[in-house]
């Protein structure tokens, strides 16, 4: 099972936006260190007062210090131009020097739509739509008299996320591969991924990869990341339910991650809980520990 990181995005509001967009680059780094399989950033638009640093040129940076393995971004595709996506994920997967990968997904907020000028009631017909577009346009086809260029040298895989029946069932319908929610207790992991790799059965598709984020912190053993975390998570951390989030030592996260490689999930995707950059970056370091646990299982 692989263990990437997606990394976060969004910060409280500080006097300084600068020292926020540095914390992404050092956790990037931090990430490139550890040994890690893979490196994401989020989408999401009209944040402010907090500042949402966005994923185009945010991966154009992280890039510059990433190597081979795996890169990409999240959008939100009912938001986006097709053809400007497609724009700025062919020059991406350009600057990548391993695959790149776009992580998609419908989107919601009715505050966010309106600002982008989208219609939450057409998400579905929209995604789909836009989806089609970027991948005829970064094949090198003509689209309605467009072409765009640099297209990939290699096709771009797609991963949807989704948790709702009919958007698992798009995701195995449209996606290479399927991205589980962060929110999922154990049980409901499960439960999506059955669904998930039924709804391939019945298309006649072999998913890429089936990957779930879990939202973490890795102390320096058990108690440390209970003083980090518990906190947090009693304080009701994105309106999770505290078993959808994972937190203890390097055993005991590499535990809980390789049962949910015993489900059938090839890659974990994780998310950190805390603010505190220090703490990020401790937790990133034994992330490496953890991904060697669990392939020596």
């Amino acid at each position: 099972m692989r263990l990437g990181v997606s990394l976060r995005s969004a910060y409280n509001p500080m006097d300084d936006h600068r020292v926020g967009a540095r914390w992404v680059i050092e956790r990037g780094l931090a990430t490139r260190d550890a040994g890690l399989d893979s490196l994401f950033v989020g989408d999401h638009h009209a944040t402010g007062p907090f500042p949402y640093y966005q994923n185009v040129p945010l991966m154009g940076r992280l890039l510059a210090d990433w190597d081979e393995r795996p890169a990409g971004v999240l959008m939100l595709l009912p938001l986006w131009h097709a053809v400007l996506a497609a724009e700025q994920l062919g020059t991406l997967a350009s600057i990548a020097r391993g695959r790149f990968i776009l992580q998609c997904a419908l989107g919601a907020g009715e505050q966010q739509f309106a600002a982008m000028g989208a219609n939450m009631r057409t998400r579905p017909s929209r995604f789909e739509a836009v989806l089609d577009t970027i991948r005829r346009l970064l094949a090198g086809e003509e689209v309605d008299g467009v072409r765009v260029a640099p297209i990939p040298t290699e096709p771009m895989e797609v991963w949807i996320g989704a948790s709702a029946d009919p958007a698992i069932d798009r995701a195995a319908r449209l996606g290479d591969a399927w991205l589980a929610e962060p929110n999922l207790v154990p049980d409901e992991a499960r439960r999506q991924l059955e669904s998930y790799l039924g709804a391939c059965e019945r298309h006649g598709r072999t998913p890429t990869a089936v990957a779930i984020r879990r939202d973490v912190h890795v102390g320096a053993d058990a108690e440390d990341a209970v003083r980090v975390a518990q906190p947090i998570v009693d304080a009701g951390y994105r309106g999770f339910r505290p078993d959808a989030c994972t937190y203890g030592s390097v055993e005991q996260v590499a535990e809980t991650f390789a049962q949910y490689g015993k489900m059938g999930y090839t890659d974990v995707i994780v998310r950190h809980l805390v603010d505190d950059q220090s703490e990020v970056l401790r937790s990133l370091q034994r992330l490496g520990a953890v991904r060697e646990a669990i392939a020596a299982t």
